[in-house]
């Protein structure tokens, strides 16, 4: 499976140009970490942690999930595929249970490729972003810390893939965050390349070989551009919130699962 992969995304290149052209060059890059998933079972520990520390706030958005560790019915590996899965089940003092997978790892600057394919039902929030290396949701202080949003996509609004950046002065809550959108059909049918491109002097996001956002370090300090430092990598499914509840929550379309054929972290050569 492994190398059929490889050998899909080699004739992609070249016969479709569909995953790097629009990308800086992939000579300009090595592949530093990865997580195939050619194995089955729980996510590879040595690759991924669990975030739980949000639970009992609701994650700062009044979400409706409870996150799990090591259960295999939100989180699990297999064909190839990790499934990220968000069930409505009672489970503490939450109806809905998901998982929320963070890397071990952390870098600054590269390229980062996560191909997936995205559950739709209304009332989930998948994402796939970044945080500061070594911060967790108890040291607060955000947005001053920095995020970066590779993709966010909410059910009630199917095919609308976001990118952001956020900060203290660039942030949701005052509607200045750095953002853009792309409408991308079959979102939930099929997989597409949601990726990264991050340098001291810009940030770069696409879907396939579309780029759609761009933001450019206006060399104005920490407050907008705190990305000159390692982040590491999130893999969620959420459920309702602040954002992902504004049409309701469509409980009887669970189960809901972001499925995930692989993740490549790439720093220039």
């Amino acid at each position: 499976m492994r190398q059929l992969k490889k050998m899909t995304w080699i004739a992609l290149f070249f016969v479709g140009m569909s995953i790097l052209p629009a990308c800086t060059s992939k000579n300009e890059y090595k592949l530093v970490w990865e997580d195939e998933f050619e194995y089955t079972g729980l996510p590879d520990s040595t690759l991924w942690d669990y975030d739980q520390e949000g639970n009992p706030h609701g994650w700062g958005n009044n979400e409706e999930q409870f996150y799990t560790r090591e259960r295999k019915e939100n989180a699990w590996v297999e064909n190839g595929i990790l499934n990220i899965t968000a069930i409505q089940e009672p489970y503490q003092d939450k109806n809905f249970t998901s998982a929320r997978l963070i890397s071990t790892a952390d870098w600054q600057y590269g390229k980062v490729e996560v191909r997936a394919k995205l559950p739709d039902a209304r009332g989930t929030w998948s994402a796939i972003w970044m945080m500061p290396g070594g911060w967790t949701f108890d040291d607060g202080d955000w947005p001053n810390i920095g995020e970066i949003d590779i993709m966010e996509h909410v059910g009630h609004d199917l095919g609308v893939i976001h990118a952001s950046a956020h900060s203290k002065d660039y942030q949701w809550q005052k509607q200045t965050q750095k953002t853009a959108t792309v409408k991308i059909e079959g979102v939930n049918e099929e997989f597409h390349s949601y990726i990264l491109e991050w340098t001291p002097e810009v940030m770069k996001a696409y879907v396939d070989d579309n780029l759609y956002f761009t933001y450019r370090n206006e060399g104005l300090g920490v407050d907008k551009w705190p990305y000159d430092k390692p982040f590491y990598l999130i893999l969620n499914v959420a459920v309702g919130g602040a954002w992902g509840s504004v049409e309701g929550i469509d409980s009887l379309a669970f189960p809901q699962t972001m499925e995930v054929d692989y993740v490549r972290i790439y720093q220039k050569k």
